[in-house]
């Protein structure tokens, strides 16, 4: 397996092939200084400087089963990320310099997946009560009490924050298969943006408020498995104008937490080949 990091740029269509190393790495973070690109790997965490692109081991302390539900606070302080221990993937925070994790959900399993962009809140997805029904949460960045926004009306996966904060976007296959959402940041108002045949996941609103990224695999398919032929397709955040921009083996791993650049330029992903 090599894995093969990239970044696209959205005015240009240019695609830049940033590393690519043997063994599966996954779900590139964009650091808000714009300098580096934060990954997992053998349950570990790595930066990836874009002026000398190689693996830059991060300390996680403790935690040796991260998995590729992480990512960097908008002021780039800090770092979350999903560790598996006990009953499953956990969430905990720590330093961006590297340091010992600190808990901030109190139940597992929960997987993290977007920060609100004032910094104040995590959303997330989880089961709950011995079910495996896997729903979206949300909860504040030093733990507390968590807020639950959808009820086990399908499996809802992938949530990210809007520009400004006021909206969750997500993927739930409610309607038969996994297609595009989005609500209120309580959870209300909650509505489809679009369907089409394909299995639609993990949608990636830009910092600017105006383009949305989410991957795309075949009719069919089941779940986010890895190492398919899948479509990163960028649409308006609306769902309109949507348009296949790059075609790949990828999946899991490939775009699974928020990874465009903090000026809205690009995005980064991870394609593999097998």
């Amino acid at each position: 397996m090599k894995s093969i990091i990239e970044t696209y740029t959205v005015a240009s269509g240019a695609v830049r092939e940033v590393l690519a190393v043997d063994g599966r790495i996954e779900a590139p973070n964009w650091d808000p200084s714009g300098e580096t690109l934060l990954v997992n790997g053998g349950g570990r965490l790595f930066r990836v400087p874009l002026a000398e692109p190689a693996l830059v081991p991060v300390d996680t302390g403790f935690a040796d089963r991260c998995n590729n539900d992480h990512g960097i606070s908008p002021d780039g302080a800090r770092i979350v990320i999903s560790h598996h221990r006990g009953q499953g993937s956990e969430i905990f925070m720590l330093p961006a310099t590297g340091g010992e994790p600190v808990p901030v959900t109190r139940h597992a399993p929960s997987w993290w997946h977007g920060w609100s962009p004032d910094g104040a809140r995590l959303a997330y997805v989880a089961a709950r009560g011995g079910s495996r029904v896997i729903d979206v949460y949300t909860i504040g960045v030093n733990g507390g009490e968590e807020q639950r926004l959808t009820y086990g009306e399908g499996h809802c996966d992938g949530p990210d924050y809007s520009a400004d904060g006021s909206r969750i976007y997500y993927n739930c296959d409610r309607g038969g298969h996994a297609q595009i959402w989005v609500m209120a940041g309580d959870g209300s108002g909650q509505r489809q943006l679009f369907e089409d045949n394909n299995v639609n996941w993990f949608p990636h609103p830009s910092p600017d408020g105006k383009t949305l990224v989410y991957l795309a695999y075949p009719p069919g398919t089941t779940g986010h498995p890895a190492d398919l032929p899948v479509a990163l397709v960028l649409c308006d955040t609306e769902g309109r104008e949507r348009r296949v921009v790059r075609e790949f083996i990828g999946g899991q791993g490939t775009i699974n937490v928020p990874s465009w650049a903090p000026d809205g330029h690009g995005f980064a992903y991870v394609r593999y080949d097998p």
